[in-house]
């Protein structure tokens, strides 16, 4: 038996940062991902995020890709939200997203921030949030601020 203990810090946004997922309709869809993440073996620990984005601490398995687990869960429920017609408009996610490998000593702080993204984002936008993290794991190559 092999024993993996990996943890991955998701981050994607709607398409064109469009705020669809709203107050009301936001539990619905995280609680759907949760429930497709379960039939597909894959352990989501913690979902939370905004109106245009999402958060999810996926706990990694033998069987799955950081790419296979991000395309499983972002494919699969933006055909649910327009199958459903859960927004007035149609629904899909960026292409793009983040992830980022978290060590045990910092679960509980990745926990406690998705589980705060409501509070959290009353004091700083997705956008610029985004932009920090670009920054923080070194993905700006160019140097530039984008």
């Amino acid at each position: 038996m092999s024993y993996i203990r990996v943890y991955v810090h998701y981050i994607w946004s709607t398409k064109n940062r469009m705020p669809l997922l709203t107050k009301e309709i936001r539990d619905k869809v995280f609680q759907h991902i949760r429930e497709n993440a379960k039939k597909k073996n894959i352990f989501l620990d913690h979902i939370n995020g905004y109106v245009d984005h999402v958060h999810c601490l996926i706990s990694m398995n033998a069987e799955l890709s950081i790419q296979e687990v991000a395309r499983l869960l972002k494919g699969e429920s933006s055909h649910w939200v327009n199958k459903n017609k859960i927004t007035k408009t149609e629904f899909a996610w960026q292409d793009e997203y983040m992830a980022v490998g978290v060590g045990d000593d910092k679960l509980d702080i990745v926990r406690k921030y998705i589980a705060n993204q409501e509070t959290h984002h009353k004091k700083i936008s997705f956008q610029e949030e985004y932009q920090k993290f670009i920054k923080r794991y070194g993905f700006d190559v160019s140097g530039k601020d984008s």
